[in-house]
């Protein structure tokens, strides 16, 4: 699908300066080493780094800061610079609009789909998926082989749930019996409900609620080999990324990026655009707005000056807490935070 760069930019309202030959029509997308004419790159680098890598592409529109305007010129003829405050996101929504494709209303003959189950329009449905007892799938949702919508799961409208991922099993909640010592389980009479334009990636787990449902928001994204416990809520627009664990009961707030292998405990509450540091064990209630890493996990907002950093989660660099209730040591620190920025 071609799409002409201009056009697209003035639809989405972006804010463009442009160099360059006007009105290109781009077909693909590559890196800016690979790039050719009729290609879309970008580059989110400035100064000199920024000027050899762009002057050196032979894309046809290079999506570039908008600092880097008069310091680089287009190469060849036909070549488009588009100056720009974030090329990397204004990247994204070009290269999706090239590559949008609607899902084709196709369920696979060998999916095991429930009869008391719903499946909204241009839904994909892989080999071998389940989808179980009073599940209900939304509009333009692709589930791929192998997903299992257990029970009571509630699956909003352009969702991507990728393979191996299991959805809507009974949660881990036991009471020991004082006379008998035995286990016994806390009975999960609930289900999962999954907002829109929501990315759960390969092998995740979702537990169903016990007395309340689990709640993954809007525009959430879970990448692979993230548990999410029964009763857990998740906020509007969260970023979890590979090994994240989250236990039962635990609520946490829109905008929040949880860095790799992080643990948040059972019956904790975790605020808005929290970043969590990567290998973080989080057993406290983290305010709007903290950074925390280490384990247990403490707060280091205080020493992160990296603008970048404070971008995961939405946060202004203004205004951080006061150090006097801030408890870490500068070795820590300098640790906690090499792996934040990995």
């Amino acid at each position: 699908m071609q799409c002409n760069v201009e056009v697209a930019l003035s639809e989405l309202g972006v804010d463009y300066r442009t160099g360059g030959t006007g009105d290109k029509v781009i077909n693909g997308v590559a890196c800016l080493e690979d790039a050719i004419e009729g290609d879309l790159s970008f580059c989110s680098s400035d100064g000199m780094a920024g000027i050899s890598s762009i002057t050196n592409s032979r894309a046809g529109v290079v999506l570039c800061r908008t600092s880097m305007e008069g310091l680089v010129y287009p190469r060849a003829e036909g070549q488009l610079f588009v100056f720009v405050e974030n090329p990397r996101v204004v990247f994204i929504h070009l290269a999706n609009r090239i590559y949008k494709k609607r899902a084709q209303n196709k369920i696979s003959p060998r999916a095991i789909i429930s009869k008391t189950a719903e499946i909204g329009s241009n839904c994909l449905v892989g080999n071998y998926a389940v989808i179980g007892n009073n599940c209900k799938v939304g509009d333009n949702t692709v589930l791929y082989d192998g997903v299992k919508l257990v029970q009571n799961c509630t699956i909003g409208d352009n969702c991507i749930i990728q393979s191996g991922t299991t959805i809507g099993n009974d949660g881990f909640a036991f009471e020991r019996d004082p006379q008998t010592l035995e286990l016994e389980a806390f009975p999960h009479f609930r289900g999962v409900r999954i907002g829109n334009n929501v990315l759960i990636s390969a092998n995740c787990s979702v537990a169903r609620g016990s007395l309340s449902d689990t709640v993954i928001s809007d525009g959430t994204k879970l990448d692979g080999l993230v548990h999410v416990a029964h009763n857990v809520i998740l906020g509007l627009n969260c970023e979890l990324t590979a090994g994240t664990i989250i236990g039962g009961s635990t609520k946490v707030g829109d905008n929040t990026w949880l860095g790799l292998n992080c643990t948040l405990k059972n019956k904790i509450k975790v605020g808005n655009k929290v970043i969590v540091g990567c290998g973080a064990a989080v057993i406290h209630d983290v305010p709007d707005e903290d950074i925390v890493a280490g384990v247990p996990a403490k707060s280091i907002r205080h020493k992160v000056n990296s603008t970048q950093l404070f971008l995961m989660a939405g946060q202004r660099t203004k205004n951080p807490p006061p150090a006097e209730k801030l408890d870490i040591s500068t070795e820590s620190y300098h640790l906690t935070q090499q792996q934040i920025m990995r």
